[in-house]
């Protein structure tokens, strides 16, 4: 089974254009993220997909495998379509470019999950929200799922919702995810439903579908890059380590 990790990268964004090329310590955010994803060595390859020129230039610039897409892909799963098209393997891990302390072992995790279950199409990871404060975050998305690891939904809203008050441990969905090839190329032609177009959450293209989806509790400590205030607080985790 060839099992290879892509690192969806857009220069547009709404909240953060050009995130991925946002400096921390001295190096863009892009680099971090693929130092930290090269650690997991059962992955047999791994490369930016990027359709901004800026973005292939710097991945070059620090000799980071880099694939240039169409600009017009409304979602990295859409992205990650492209790539099944145009590589030879199996399973697709998407890694998120905006996760620069990204741990290995949790990509690792969905590696092991798919060797000991490789009839499984769709395998996403979700971890402790932490601050139940946040879970009223639009940014952040939440997760249901069952006690054998299915996905039952995913929501920008907090969910599941207590009605009589109990206290809720939310998880949030990560934004890290492997993907059988046949999986990619079916989603990269299927319409955006009605859900995903509400939620504006792409992995619900596949519950509208009928897919399986496994999610995997992991523990991890990341911190995703949404806003420029965010470099701040990565920053200083990454010194901290250092200290240690």
């Amino acid at each position: 089974m060839k099992i290879i990790g892509v690192i969806p990268a857009r220069y547009q964004s709404s909240r953060f254009p050009g995130k991925p090329l946002a400096e921390i310590l001295g190096k863009p955010m892009i680099w971090w993220v693929y130092q930290q994803a090269s650690k997991v060595q059962s992955i047999e390859g791994l490369f930016v997909a990027t359709d901004s020129d800026k973005i292939y230039d710097a991945c070059k610039t620090y000799d980071i495998p880099v694939i240039m897409t169409k600009d017009t892909h409304p979602t990295g799963t859409d992205r990650l379509g492209e790539i099944a098209e145009k590589t030879d393997a199996d399973f697709y891990i998407n890694i998120q470019g905006d996760e620069p302390m990204i741990e290995p072992e949790v990509i690792q995790s969905i590696v092991d999950y798919k060797i000991a279950h490789p009839e499984v199409e769709v395998i996403n990871t979700m971890t402790d929200l932490g601050d139940a404060k946040t879970a009223t975050e639009l940014s952040v998305v939440k997760v249901a799922s069952a006690d054998n690891d299915d996905l039952l939904y995913l929501s920008r809203s907090p969910i599941p919702c207590s009605k009589k008050g109990e206290e809720v441990h939310y998880k949030r969905h990560l934004g890290l995810y492997g993907l059988s090839r046949e999986a990619l190329l079916f989603y990269s032609h299927a319409e955006r439903g009605h859900l995903e177009s509400i939620e504006d959450v792409e992995m619900l293209r596949f519950l509208e579908n009928g897919y399986r989806i496994k999610i995997l509790s992991v523990k991890s400590d990341s911190i995703g890059v949404d806003n420029p205030e965010d470099i701040d607080k990565v920053e200083a985790a990454l010194k901290a380590r250092e200290d240690m």
